[in-house]
């Protein structure tokens, strides 16, 4: 019998952003001021479910890992609550402390410099996702290089392949997000993950760590050559489509040899508060169009809509609105060009 699967579930990296504007990003043994604080939800798997629920998600969104019994953890939980996440599959261990990043956003320009502590996500373990009975369509995971237990080497692979194996062995499709960590551990963690996966969302940055296609000319991202990182990402394993995305835009490849371009939509520098979340933002767009079967073209220009939407703020969710919002505010403002 065939199993009727809707939903996305979120698993990976559960953390909370503290958001610290300051004034100025000091030299070592300098002082800068913090003129705001917020703590909110961080990592891929976290955002990407919240980024989901704030546009609309016709359908169920659920959040696998891990937090500690202590008031991160519990601000995590009440934000899935508060955003109607399922949050079961959550576990909250006992003794630990809650992973977060302290973010350094400078006030002018919204540059960001990211302190994490791991806390309880270096005990994530491929025990912890139990996907036991779930229907969801997709199983979005993220992040190798900030999982010390995931991160160890198990069979020729990790625990990041050990839960892909399981996920797609249950009926879901596959998704992988990541984060800046050094270039060659990035590519040693994820590269064994890439035939396990039907799609990735990514930057150039890291697109450029995993197939050592160079994505920047003179300094700035180039179209041609973001497209080739794409392109060999598929040759590398992944099975459906590949995103890639920069400051500028979004392009992606898939297993048929197609392309696609899609400009970010403009923001007045004076709207942008901070890029923080951007890429989850961009990344929960396409999700959407993907789960809900759209033509790529669609998904990605929701994902562009929704990133520059979430420059407004410096949580990295609180700005998205609904997706008809950031369809109509990109019908608005427009793209840049994709040349």
């Amino acid at each position: 019998m065939t199993v009727e699967r809707s939903g996305i579930i979120c698993g990976g990296t559960i953390c909370i952003d503290v958001n610290k504007v300051i004034d100025r990003f000091p030299p070592q043994e300098h002082v800068a001021k913090i003129v705001e604080e917020t703590p909110d939800s961080g990592g891929p798997g976290f955002n990407m479910a919240i980024d989901l629920a704030r546009l609309g998600a016709p359908f169920p969104i659920e959040v696998v890992g891990v937090v500690g019994d202590d008031a991160y953890g519990r601000l995590a939980l009440d934000v899935c609550r508060d955003h109607g996440v399922g949050a079961g599959r959550i576990a909250v261990l006992p003794g630990s402390r809650t992973a977060y990043t302290d973010v350094m956003i400078v006030a002018e320009g919204g540059r960001r410099t990211f302190f994490y502590q791991e806390g309880v996500n270096a005990l994530l373990s491929p025990a912890h996702f139990d996907l036991a009975g779930s229907t969801a369509k997709i199983f979005h995971v993220g992040s190798p290089g900030v999982h010390a237990e995931m991160d160890a080497a198990q069979g020729g692979g990790n625990g990041f392949t050990e839960v892909l194996t399981r996920a797609r062995a249950s009926g879901h499709r596959t998704n992988m997000e990541l984060v800046g960590v050094a270039g060659d551990r990035l590519r040693d963690l994820t590269v064994p993950c890439l035939p396990l996966l039907d799609s990735i969302i990514i930057n150039e940055l890291e697109a450029t760590a995993l197939t050592g296609f160079e994505t920047h000319r003179d300094g700035r991202p180039d179209w041609a050559l973001v497209e080739a990182a794409a392109a060999a990402l598929i040759r590398m394993g992944v099975s459906t489509l590949a995103v890639v995305h920069f400051p500028e835009g979004v392009v992606a490849a898939d297993r048929d040899g197609r392309l696609w371009r899609q400009g970010a939509a403009w923001v007045p520098p004076e709207a942008v508060k901070s890029t923080n979340g951007a890429g989850d933002a961009l990344a929960s767009g396409v999700m959407l169009g993907l789960h809900e079967g759209w033509p790529v073209g669609k998904g990605l220009r929701l994902g562009v809509c929704v990133a520059a939407l979430s420059l407004g703020s410096y949580s990295t969710s609180r700005a998205i609105p609904s997706a008809e919002e950031c369809f109509a505010y990109g019908e608005r403002a427009g793209f840049k060009p994709t040349s």
